[in-house]
């Protein structure tokens, strides 16, 4: 049913047990699971007011050293699992779009990601990456909490 999944991931509680669910479902069915984050790019804005303490290339090296720990945690639950394993990052600001466009580059057929606790009203009117990957994304997208 599923040979390709997306492991979007933030790092969050919520992200990772998304990961665990999708490595899961990708042993049941055979899968490969691709694990993916987006970094957010040095804000202009950010860059001036920091720029005597902080460079963009050290801002750069930090977020990507975060994000390879990140895809190394899920890589290693992917090779306790005995799942094929891929794990990339990209810097976007958009990172709804960043997401859905590497679906596609992975010709994933479901997106595996978590959304933070927001129960009620409150989901309904956050702007969460998870509800903008929801409105967009042409590939099935299994939401957990």
């Amino acid at each position: 049913m599923f040979k390709n999944i997306l492991l979007p991931t933030d790092g969050s509680d919520q992200s990772l047990r998304a990961a665990q669910l999708g490595i899961a479902i990708a042993k049941q069915l055979g899968a490969r699971v691709h694990a993916y984050h987006v970094l957010a790019p040095l804000a202009a804005i950010a860059y001036f007011s920091d720029s005597i303490r902080h460079s963009p290339e050290d801002y750069r090296s930090e977020a990507v050293s975060r994000a390879q720990r990140q895809l190394d945690a899920i890589e290693a639950l992917a090779k306790e699992a005995d799942v094929p394993f891929d794990g990339g990052y990209t810097f976007d600001k958009r990172p709804y779009a960043a997401i859905v466009g590497a679906a596609r580059q992975f010709d994933c057929d479901l997106i595996v990601m978590g959304i933070h606790g927001h129960t009620g009203i409150d989901r309904l009117v956050m702007g969460g990456e998870t509800n903008k990957v929801l409105s967009c994304s042409d590939i099935p997208v299994l939401v957990c909490r």
